[in-house]
């Protein structure tokens, strides 16, 4: 049974990937301009879902081609993401939560990296989905979390984040903010010391990051980094822990 998750993970993230590229190009844009409707070279972006989903390809090849994030390194991280989860969850309802969740977590990811951002578009949906979503599966037998501590998981790892906001509003978005109701939850589900856990590999994460820019002389102390990629790294770890320990 474990097998054949794996194998359906597989095949939904590298699906799901193949078709984030053309979002995460129209999502990367500063606070306070409208989504971008073109592509680098000025062409208008159409298809599917109003141009939202599919490969960042221009259809005048000729003159423009790709654009935005590789779509064959973003389907193969996304795959690689949802088998991770899924072998670590098993056949717990939860693990379909993983699975839906996973994709846009790589999303976000993708335009916090590109333009420091973490639209509410998606930070907002994602919360609300994974809290819905886990109370489903709380209700489901297999189950192996709590959804009342998934609930207030994202409680705290969202006010903690808030208090970190107020303190140093220049080195953390409210984005950040948002994006930690969605961990926090995720988290939560199984337990405490997880959530704990995740929230500090995040955090971890990005004091990594931010060092080795510094020794490489890309970056100096006071540089803004995206903390998004960090912070759901931190929960994927976390998740993946959780699920094997409650195995």
């Amino acid at each position: 049974m474990r097998v054949l998750l794996i194998v359906v993970a597989v095949l939904w993230g590298a699906g799901a990937g193949l078709l984030l590229p053309r979002a995460a190009h129209r999502l990367s844009v500063d606070s306070g301009e409208p989504w971008s409707g073109e592509c680098p070279g000025g062409h208008p972006i159409t298809g599917a879902f109003g141009g939202w989903v599919g490969p960042a390809r221009c259809t005048d090849a000729a003159a423009c081609g790709p654009y935005g994030p590789s779509t064959r390194a973003v389907s193969t991280v996304t795959a690689l993401v949802c088998a991770a989860l899924a072998a670590a969850t098993g056949p717990h309802p939860e693990a379909v939560v993983w699975l839906l969740a996973a994709p846009v977590a790589v999303l976000l990811a993708l335009v916090d990296h590109r333009v420091h951002r973490l639209p509410d578009i998606l930070t907002l949906p994602l919360a609300a989905a994974t809290v819905a979503l886990l109370g489903i599966a709380a209700t489901l037998p297999a189950a192996a979390g709590s959804w009342l501590t998934a609930l207030l998981g994202g409680l705290a790892l969202g006010a903690a984040y808030f208090v970190l906001f107020l303190v140093n509003p220049a080195g953390m978005g409210f984005g950040d903010v948002k994006l930690a109701l969605a961990l926090g939850a995720a988290l939560g589900w199984y337990g405490w010391p997880v959530l704990i856990a995740g929230a500090f590999a995040g955090l971890l994460y990005g004091a990594l990051y931010g060092l080795g820019l510094v020794v490489l002389r890309r970056a100096g102390r006071k540089s803004a980094i995206p903390l998004g990629p960090f912070m759901i790294g931190g929960a994927f770890t976390g998740l993946v822990v959780g699920a094997f320990a409650a195995v």
